[in-house]
């Protein structure tokens, strides 16, 4: 995807995703995954009974998705890449206001 990084053996997490300095998802393990969304996605995802609460975040946006066979694969993708269309949004919102890509990345998001 673009505009991410990767971090392997990123603390409790096998592998944490980014974009710019923002975590959107991390993987624990044996189809653990916890992905990031937007508030209203994540009611949404919730509701819809696609992905499970988050244990310690979910006033961050985390939802937990565990992928048990290749089959899971999909709808995990499809989680992944509504955090990550979400989080690349801000940072196109954050150069915008900047006025240059150069400062937006200099200055990053944090929550």
């Amino acid at each position: 995807m673009p505009g991410v990084t990767e971090h392997e053996n990123a603390g409790i997490h096998e592998d944490a995703f980014f974009v710019v300095r923002t975590m959107f998802m991390h993987i624990h393990g044996h189809g653990h995954c916890d992905i990031r969304l937007e508030k209203g996605d994540q009611e949404r995802v919730l509701a819809e009974g696609k992905a499970s609460p988050h244990r310690w975040a979910p006033e961050q946006g985390y939802v937990t998705f565990r992928a048990h066979n290749e089959k899971d694969l999909e709808p995990a993708m499809e989680l992944i890449r509504m955090s990550h269309h979400h989080f690349v949004g801000r940072q196109n919102v954050l150069r915008a206001a900047n006025g240059n890509n150069h400062e937006a990345n200099e200055v990053g998001i944090k929550e």
